[in-house]
């Protein structure tokens, strides 16, 4: 059964990971904000401090996938109770984005891509790749949310890989020292033939085309990408090489059941911190929020709050039982869609609904309420969308294929 307490371990790398979102983040956060594409110079003191919460355990941006490295304890009995990399990348992530989810984005060492390599890598890659920084390339100009319909394609030629197509929207993609691209193998065989290949950023025929500008997490770079004979090493495919129609691309589609937990995580983050700022203006204002009395009782800016409340409670627990589930070996695919979708959702709508209730103050620059809910936007958005996320909770819930409910 799943344990709400977190274990004293998980306790003091997320104080760690709260200090570092209100010592360094927030005192820069509108800087960023406003200076957009900046690097973020004040992260690179966060390095060392990275690399001590990694071997501590704890991860910030980029979970290890709650996969085991050699020497670590075995598989939990059924009877244990584990709390391994997912959940602390989890309780973590949502002390950076408390503090700023672009820079969370920007922390070195910390891409989405890590996950992807976690979930996907033999464990020869994994000890290869396990120091990058790695961001991950799905989307492309022809698609967005399916993500079979990928183009790129990549063709072995001797001992190499040569990649050929475009990925857009790629988080810190001109940051990172490398990245995760999905390409087909085989046109002919469908999604079952696509694959994840680590790409070095110094690899030739891989270059930034433009960065976008965006509407919220301004400090985190937005790439497009091009690969042009895009050549890599042959081990450099993440996993098995061979196609199986039977299996799908399950493997590659594995990643998001590590990474969709962590953009709730996300999501949660900024939430709570418009939750909490919400509450310190009602309070100033003369607002009582009484949680023993009858919500039509009290005033409707407090009555709005704790439903805000316990919405964000709702999306906390579900991320939690999410990562909890993948530490424990247990499939999470439904609960990673659920916790995804929800907290995506409660993070717009609590955060606009802080800039509404907060009034003048809300609407303004003086305070960062306007800037999260900009930021939060995306969270609803990336790593599957709202409607995505509902599809794959139904099809898992009735027990239909992708072919039988779309």
């Amino acid at each position: 059964m799943i344990n709400l307490e977190l274990p004293r371990k998980l306790r003091a790398s997320a104080n760690q990971a709260h200090q570092v979102a209100a010592e360094i983040m927030r005192p820069v956060s509108r800087k960023y904000d406003l200076a957009e594409h900046a690097y973020p110079v004040e992260l690179d003191t966060m390095a060392a401090m990275i690399e001590g919460m990694s071997d501590a355990g704890g991860e910030i941006g980029g979970a290890k996938g709650g996969r085991e490295a050699k020497g670590d304890a075995p598989k939990p009995s059924k009877t244990a109770n584990a709390n391994g990399g997912n959940m602390s990348a989890l309780v973590n992530v949502i002390e950076t984005c408390w503090g700023d989810v672009g820079l969370t984005l920007s922390i070195p060492y910390q891409g989405l891509g890590n996950s992807a390599i976690a979930a996907v890598a033999t464990d020869e890659q994994l000890e290869r790749f396990g120091k990058v920084w790695a961001s991950m390339a799905i989307t492309e100009p022809s698609f967005g949310s399916d993500s079979a319909a990928v183009s790129t394609t990549a063709v072995l030629d001797g001992d190499e890989w040569v990649l050929n197509g475009e990925k857009i929207y790629v988080t810190a993609g001109e940051r990172s020292t490398h990245i995760v691209v999905w390409a087909t193998v085989d046109k002919t065989k469908g999604r079952a033939a696509i694959k994840s290949f680590v790409v070095p950023r110094d690899a030739p025929g891989l270059s930034v085309a433009r960065l976008e500008h965006k509407l919220g997490i301004k400090a985190s770079d937005t790439a497009a990408l091009l690969l042009d004979n895009c050549r890599i090493p042959k081990d450099n495919l993440l996993g098995s090489p061979d196609v199986d129609t039977d299996k799908g691309f399950a493997g590659v589609m594995q990643t998001f059941d590590n990474t969709r937990p962590l953009v709730a995580g996300m999501a949660i983050g900024v939430a709570r911190a418009a939750l909490e700022e919400l509450r310190s203006i009602l309070t100033d204002a003369g607002v009582v929020i009484d949680y023993d009395a009858a919500t039509y009782s009290q005033s409707a800016a407090a009555a709005e709050y704790i439903r805000l409340e316990a919405d964000w409670e709702a999306a906390y627990l579900l991320a939690l039982r999410a990562a909890w589930m993948a530490d424990n070996k247990e499939p999470n695919s439904l609960q990673a869609s659920m916790s995804k979708a929800k907290a995506g959702r409660s993070a717009t709508d609590i955060t606009l609904k802080a800039v509404e209730l907060a009034g003048t103050l809300g609407f303004s620059e003086h305070l960062l309420l306007e800037k999260w809910s900009r930021d939060s936007k995306i969270l609803d958005i990336f790593e599957g969308t709202q409607q995505i996320q509902q599809l794959i909770v139904a099809r898992r819930v009735l027990g239909k294929t992708s072919a039988e409910l779309k």
